[in-house]
Parts: structure tokens; C-alpha cells; sequence
């Protein structure tokens, strides 16, 4: 998905990235070499970035869990909102796309904020979990594929404290949630898992129109 939204004119997102603080340097060239990657599509944009960097700061996080690396641009941008001893445990399988996300997140003198687990999310969620780590992170994000996007929800609400905040990515998937023709299989699994959030108990649920949309969940 693009990290441009599908839903907003070009001019009015570029009027908000003129007016909001400036995008850090680094990010800047985070952005930039990314953007002449493959998949370069799967980066979030600027105002997201910083969105989520303002939630982090607003609810005091300190720990900050991440599904969904890619090249490295939200952990980086979450994680220099941290506080100098917060820490981010950050899920991936590719080794190419996070070498990317290494060389900036050392630039940046993050590198030892930053666990990197390289390996199937679930199985890095379920050992966070059997350690004893629930309810110790302050918010998570999953921004991973759509396909196990219940699995991968259904473990951060163990991992993250009561109040905390879980970030879904990609929940208007174009548009094509909204389109009774899509019937692809990530579609029809957010078509099915959208819904549902509203009529859990145990969390409150915001969906915003940012970027590919972005469903806030604050587990109760």
C-alpha cells in the first residue's frame, strides 16, 4: 500500500507535510532510499510517522512492540520518541529490508534501543508471551500481513498493559474494503475483521482515515 493516501488530493497532503513539524533529516533519506526499493509502497508516510510518535509520547510509552519492520521507518520515527531507557522489540522475516533499518537505526544512535527478531511474528509474539512479558508493553503496531492479522491482535492484547495502545495498519486497503466487487483474500479477511472490533468489550476502537487507514485500539 502506498504511503500516500488514496483518499486525500495530493495537494492537500502536501499542504499538511508543509505545515506539520519538519520531517527529521535522516527520516528524510530513510524515505528516499526506500522509495527506489521494491515494495517501496509498503513505507508509511510522514504524517503517520509522526502521528504515531505522538501517541507514544502522549500515553508515556516506554516499550514499544512492532510487527511489520520493512526498511524501518516507524520504528525509528516511534522509537526517538521513546525515552532514553525505552526499548522496541521489533518483528521481521527479511533480512534485506532490516539491514536497512540496522545502518539507520545505528545512524541515529538507536541501535540499542532496538531488539530485532528475525523470525515468524507469531513464534517471536508466543515466546515474548511463555518469557513472562505480558502486559508489559505501552503499545504495539502491527503492520504485517493482512492474512494473520487476528493472530497477530489477538497476542498483542496479551503483551500490552491495560490503557495501552494497539495500532493496525492498512485497514482500508485502498478502498477496497469499502467495494462490494473486491474479493481478493486480503480483502475479504479485513472486510471480516473490521467489524468486529466494535463489538469487543475489552478494547475501545477508533478507525482513521490516515494514509491506508489506521484502526487505534486502546485495550480496557
Amino acid at each position: 500500500m502506498s504511503s500516500r493516501s488514496f483518499a486525500v488530493d495530493p495537494k492537500i497532503e502536501d499542504y499538511v507535510d508543509a505545515v506539520n513539524a519538519p520531517e527529521p533529516e535522516l527520516l528524510g533519506r530513510l524515505r528516499k532510499e526506500t522509495s527506489e526499493m521494491p515494495r517501496a509502497q509498503m513505507q508509511i508516510g510522514a504524517a503517520q510517522g509522526q502521528f504515531m510518535a505522538m501517541l507514544a509520547k502522549l500515553i508515556g510509552a516506554k516499550r514499544y512492540l512492532e510487527i511489520g519492520v520493512f526498511t524501518g521507518y516507524s520504528s525509528t520515527v516511534v522509537a526517538m520518541a521513546l525515552p532514553a531507557d525505552g526499548q522496541v522489540v521489533a518483528c521481521d522475516v527479511s533480512e534485506e529490508f532490516t539491514s536497512v533499518a540496522r545502518r539507520y537505526w545505528k545512524e541515529a544512535g538507536l541501535d540499542s534501543k532496538i531488539d530485532l527478531r528475525l523470525a515468524p511474528a507469531q513464534d517471536t509474539l508466543d515466546e515474548l508471551i511463555s518469557s513472562g512479558q505480558s502486559g508489559s508493553f505501552d503499545m504495539a503496531f502491527i503492520d504485517a500481513d493482512k492474512i494473520n492479522v487476528v493472530a497477530y491482535l489477538e497476542r498483542c492484547m496479551k503483551l500490552v498493559r491495560k490503557n495501552g495502545l494497539i495500532l493496525i495498519d492498512n485497514v482500508l486497503w485502498s478502498g477496497r474494503v469499502a467495494d462490494p466487487a473486491a474479493s481478493d483474500e486480503d480483502t475479504m479477511v479485513l472486510k471480516a475483521f473490521n467489524p468486529t472490533l466494535r463489538e469487543r468489550s475489552d478494547i475501545d476502537v477508533l478507525m482513521l482515515p490516515i494514509a491506508d487507514g489506521i484502526t487505534v485500539i486502546r485495550k480496557r
